[in-house]
């Protein structure tokens, strides 16, 4: 009975693309990511492609802390496998690129399963901070394995082929990483309508009234952790063939904390919080940079300070959104929906 409601709730207020007015809109934003290669220069590229890669990443975060409950500060070193895994199969096996990304994500999903061990036996705080230590352990795998990682130099990765076509630029590897995201974000959105989505929702809720109604709690947090983690994995695999570098450096736990940022201010547990709060949260240092290029003449040192500066700014708005709106962006988008929506019959 309870699963049956979850999902009653569920379709209730996560439905995507249920109406024929969300159908358009769905058509509308379709058409107009089609279009942006042919009016769009390099750096709007590179800006949508790292859009989707992080929101790959961040529903598979969401997937996780959001939906089923468990804290992960280790996201980013699990996204540092999946990179590592498909750089090393394209540097050494020469396997297809699409091949990489699937052994990358499936990589990252048998470390998540295991880090999820623990998740049975602790939560909150203390599953974080066990996440944290793994995310340290990997960190010390990728800096010091030099046989296999390439240590602190990392490893240059070959630009990606399909067919014999060679992706290298943006502009090319736009209509792969695009609809990868997009399939990703479909998947985790009708994840929710099966049972193992349900369970995952009644762990969050109430773990012991879930066992208590026969799921099996760790079977199902395992799977949760293993999902998230491919998910991470997936998009590791196309940040090393993005960047076409890859060091420890490249996944610090500051990553970690950016998902989880755009995990609490896109709205935790919606399919669309992940989307809302992975653009907005990667367009931030791009903000921030511009502010940095502007006030150049007159601060000398602003260049150094964006760092620290950006880390700020990523724990004040985790910070800002907890207090003032913890749905996150999801739910403002949904207030203007149905601001709009009813704005004819207000009095």
């Amino acid at each position: 009975m309870r699963i049956g409601a979850l999902k009653t709730s569920y379709a209730a207020d996560h439905a995507l693309f249920d109406t024929p007015v969300q159908r358009a809109w769905l058509g509308l934003g379709a058409a107009l990511l089609v279009a942006l290669p042919f009016v769009a220069d390099d750096y709007w590229l590179y800006l949508a492609c790292l859009v989707a890669i992080h929101v790959i990443a961040t529903t598979g975060l969401n997937i996780l802390t959001g939906f089923t409950g468990l804290v992960s500060l280790g996201h980013a070193a699990f996204m540092g496998v999946g990179a590592y895994t498909a750089a090393l199969m394209e540097i050494r096996l020469g396997a297809p690129f699409l091949l990489n990304l699937l052994g990358g994500g499936l990589m990252a999903a048998g470390v998540g399963v295991l880090v999820g061990l623990p998740s049975l036996r602790v939560k909150g705080l203390y599953l974080a901070i066990a996440t944290i230590a793994a995310s340290f352990i990997l960190h010390f795998v990728f800096q010091n394995w030099s046989a296999v990682t390439g240590g602190i130099a990392g490893l240059s990765v070959p630009p990606a082929r399909i067919l014999g076509i060679e992706l290298a630029r943006p502009a090319a590897l736009y209509w792969v990483i695009l609809p990868l995201a997009g399939l990703s974000v479909l998947a985790a959105a009708n994840l929710f309508r099966t049972r193992i989505g349900r369970a995952f929702i009644a762990i969050r809720d109430r773990d012991i009234s879930a066992e208590i109604l026969g799921i099996p709690l760790l079977r199902y947090k395992l799977m949760s952790f293993g999902l998230s983690a491919f998910y991470a994995g997936l998009a590791g695999g196309l940040f090393a063939y993005f960047f076409r570098s890859i060091t420890p450096e490249s996944f610090p736990l500051v990553y970690s904390i950016f998902f989880l940022a755009a995990v609490i201010v896109g709205g935790m547990g919606t399919i669309l919080g992940g989307i809302l709060g992975a653009a907005f949260m990667t367009m931030v240092p791009e903000v921030l940079k511009l502010a940095v290029g502007l006030a150049s003449p007159w601060l000398p040192n602003a260049v150094a300070i964006l760092s620290p500066v950006r880390t700020v700014v990523f724990g004040l708005l985790i910070i800002g959104f907890l207090i003032f709106e913890p749905h996150g962006l999801a739910e403002i988008w949904r207030r203007i929906r149905r601001f709009f929506h009813l704005w004819p019959f207000r009095t």
